[in-house]
């Protein structure tokens, strides 16, 4: 049976990697700060998963957890993931971003050089691009964490020079009902659900025309484990291919709450709803993203299997399940 240690398990691509390799027969162990008391979306799994403590700022305790498990494969999903806190800490993200995989290699290298290690890179260490981007496109971070990302791939590359298998995956937008409520598309479904209820303040939101590759996070962990399954450690870029605005995003989200109504209350203008705030605005802003996944298509044999529409009505029913709850309760 195969040993995976999680780094950053608690969060949304951790929870979908963790029930992922449980199917494949992995023995799953994840990394976590403190004592998980509560842990939503693992609940089920809780005694399926063997959690370890460890702080990816603390070499000492990155090398307990490390030995405890001594894994076959790391999967480095911990990190400061949230651009703007990176413009208010940016040497916190720094040392969580860069300096976590630089001591899980040090770790490995000395250790066990034959774990395989996955990092979790980003699109957002591509900045503005005119066109898809692959591989082959050059960095040009437009924010600390975009700049954090980046020296961690960069690192990942100098130690895969020294022998050690590690694979980066420059992973586009990627949500889920999991996604964190300080994300935008997690911020528009959550005032949907209540708006739902009858709700009608407006939501604030920065630029509504700036576009992202949006795909279903269960779908891309899936490549995250094809990659180190290859027999040659290799970075592949992972997206749909599509970019949509947020305000496309919006309209989209409005238009499932329409279909559960049936009322017509959600076919207005964005504008009834959503209300631009330059406070929101953020620094050197990517005004798109996209993806060409061509080598990932080619080499791992993935693709997206949950289309545009299909997420957003995921996110969205997520959320209306509250309001379904409450209502159950209620009588």
């Amino acid at each position: 049976m195969k040993k995976a240690l999680i780094t950053g398990i608690s969060g949304q691509d951790g929870s979908y990697l963790a029930e992922y390799l449980l199917k494949l027969g992995y023995e799953v162990f994840g990394l976590v700060r403190r004592k998980p008391d509560t842990l939503r979306w693992l609940e089920p799994l809780r005694n399926d998963i063997e959690f370890l403590y460890g702080d990816m700022r603390d070499a000492e305790s990155l090398e307990v957890a490390f030995r405890k498990a001594w894994p076959e494969e790391v999967y480095n999903l911990a990190g400061q993931v949230f651009v703007p806190t990176s413009w208010e800490c940016p040497a916190e993200t720094m040392d969580i971003n860069a300096g976590g995989p630089a001591r899980l290699l040090k770790i490995i290298e000395r250790q066990k050089p034959d774990t395989r290690l996955y990092q979790a890179s980003s699109s957002e260490m591509m900045g503005n691009v005119d066109g898809c981007c692959s591989e082959r496109t050059p960095f040009n971070p437009s924010s600390p964490y975009g700049s954090s990302k980046t020296a961690a791939h960069e690192l990942v590359r100098v130690y895969r020079q020294r022998g050690i298998f590690a694979a980066s995956g420059i992973l586009f937008n990627h949500e889920s009902p999991r996604r964190g409520p300080e994300m935008v598309t997690r911020k528009i479904t959550r005032a949907a659900e209540g708006w739902m209820r009858g709700e009608r303040q407006k939501l604030k939101l920065g630029n509504l025309d700036a576009r992202r590759d949006w795909g279903f996070a269960g779908d891309y962990v899936q490549a995250m484990h094809a990659m180190l399954q290859q027999p040659k450690p290799k970075d592949y870029v992972v997206g749909t291919g599509v970019s949509h605005s947020v305000a496309e995003f919006a309209r989209a989200v409005l238009a499932v709450l329409e279909a559960h109504s049936g009322n017509g209350d959600f076919s207005g203008p964005l504008e009834d709803w959503i209300e631009v705030d330059a406070r929101f605005f953020r620094p050197n802003e990517i005004h798109d993203l996209r993806a060409d996944a061509t080598l990932a298509r080619r080499e791992l044999g993935w693709r997206p299997k949950i289309a545009f529409p299909e997420l957003v009505r995921m996110m969205v029913e997520s959320e209306l399940v509250a309001i379904e709850k409450y209502s159950v309760a209620a009588r």
